[in-house]
């Protein structure tokens, strides 16, 4: 039976030269250090690694604090501190400032040898291993940005499906199984989406049209091209155009059939479009149009209201940003974010009028692609001036909550919100010293730091003055 002997036994007595080639071997870098944090010597690995470190032997006798960069500083001196009492350190994660602009991590180690107050600190490189964190970070970027195409990519198309005029149906090429039909098929077979779903595509003609349809699927099947047909329903009272595409998904084999009514469906889109323009009109929100540099194209009458305009030809060809947004700042931050993104949502800002009326309004825009180079962009202004606030103010609620304060960056200049902010902080701070002392202003006072005197004009400041314990009286 074999027995395993100590690391003394096995390796005898290990030389210093012997010893520090071995440590050097396994780390990337060797350390001798001193009970100061001085540096007494250095072995590296791999020579790119000591040229980027130390390139110019400014390591040796310099502190091992002072070569790491100053926000990991205090981590060195953890690392020696738990060396010198416990032996050995756990690892600890610094960096070095590299010329070339970007720190190197190095994973480091402290052991105390037990000989004059030394210590090893070994290192191990750390940059392959924040190079395969990088690549695995892309790589998931790269998969979420594809998953989010493909589901705008989806979003588009099934848009595109449920309102269309014409009928359209996704039929299973094999059993000829209607898969999805859109409403304008529906419509055509006057039937609703269970009924149709899963029904067989052929049953939904007549006896004459049944062949001719199953006919025509067998050739776009076999040739792979478009075929098209006039059939009449199973009803035999309406004649409709069919067109037939064979494409494939994943390993199905499917049918995009279209159908067109012999009526024309004209006269429903333009019955439409005028419906559309009619609710642009007498909507009850501001909707405007706008070029792709913020001009208005086309406003309505309750834009024009708000903005205090007489006619619709005051507005046209001006900046949007004349009447909607404060500080010069939030309509530009909007028009970026349409440019970049094609919409924005819920956008809380301010409408000015021409005779100086100012009101709160919530924006939501989207961009207007078009065969031009540049898009549009139509604008839904909504006042929300007189909307309730869902929770009632109570006696002691704050004058803002930072939730408010972080709504109003870019409204206000920052000193404003600088002061604001300070003022809900002593507020809550002196109310919460006057529950904790149970409203006795000398003990709040001095929990506080403040004299009694800055206590009572906070007090007064802030409207708590009703704080006061029960028969306490205001030093004057």
């Amino acid at each position: 039976m074999q027995v395993f002997k100590s690391p003394k036994e096995s390796l005898g007595d290990l030389g210093a030269q012997s010893a520090a080639k071995l440590i050097a071997a396994a780390t990337d870098v060797a350390v001798v250090v001193d009970a100061q944090g001085f540096i007494r010597d250095v072995a590296f690995n791999k020579e790119e690694l000591s040229l980027e470190l130390d390139g110019h032997g400014r390591w040796l006798g310099s502190k091992l604090q002072e070569i790491v960069t100053p926000e990991t500083s205090a981590k060195v001196s953890e690392l020696l501190q738990d060396a010198a009492a416990r032996k050995s350190s756990g690892w600890r994660q610094v960096n070095h400032a590299s010329p070339g602009g970007q720190d190197i991590p190095v994973l480091y180690s402290a052991i105390d040898i037990g000989r004059e107050d030394r210590f090893v600190v070994v290192g191990r490189d750390l940059r392959p291993l924040a190079a395969m964190q990088q690549r695995l970070i892309h790589a998931q970027q790269s998969m979420e940005r594809d998953y989010v195409r493909l589901r705008h990519a989806e979003t588009r198309y099934r848009l595109l499906f449920q309102v269309s005029s014409e009928a359209v149906m996704i039929v299973d090429a094999p059993s000829h199984a209607i898969l999805d039909a859109n409403p304008a098929a529906l419509a055509l077979f006057d039937e609703n989406a269970p009924q149709l779903v899963k029904s067989n595509f052929i049953g939904h003609f007549d006896s004459a049209g049944a062949p001719v349809v199953e006919r025509l699927l067998a050739d776009v099947r076999a040739t792979g091209r478009d075929h098209s047909a006039r059939i009449r329903l199973a009803d035999r009272q309406r004649e409709c155009g069919i067109t037939a595409s064979l494409f494939r998904q994943e390993s199905a084999s499917l049918f995009l059939v279209r159908l067109s009514s012999q009526a024309p469906a004209e006269g429903g889109a333009l019955k439409a479009t005028s419906m559309l323009l009619r609710y642009f009109d007498v909507a009850p929100d501001g909707l405007v149009i706008t070029q792709y540099d913020g001009r208005v194209v086309r406003a309505n009458l309750a834009f024009l209201e708000m903005a205090q305009l007489n006619s619709a030809e005051q507005s046209r060809g001006e900046l949007l940003d004349r009447w909607l947004g404060r500080a010069g700042v939030d309509f530009g931050v909007a028009l970026a974010n349409l440019r970049q993104n094609g919409s924005i949502r819920l956008f809380s800002t301010g409408l000015r009028g021409e005779y100086g009326a100012t009101a709160e309004v919530e924006v939501s825009a989207v961009s207007l692609e078009d065969n031009e180079d540049k898009p549009g962009f139509g604008f839904a202004i909504r006042n929300v001036e007189k909307r309730l606030s869902a929770a009632t103010s109570s006696q002691r609620e704050l004058p803002r909550s930072v939730a408010q304060l972080t709504e109003l960056i870019g409204r206000v200049p920052l000193r404003d919100l600088v002061r604001e902010a300070t003022d809900v902080i002593e507020k809550l701070s002196i109310e919460a010293a006057l529950e904790l002392t149970g409203n006795n202003r000398a003990s709040a006072a001095e929990m506080l730091g403040l004299s009694r005197q800055s206590l009572y004009v906070k007090l007064r400041r802030f409207g708590l003055a009703e704080h006061a314990a029960d028969g306490e009286v205001e030093d004057e």
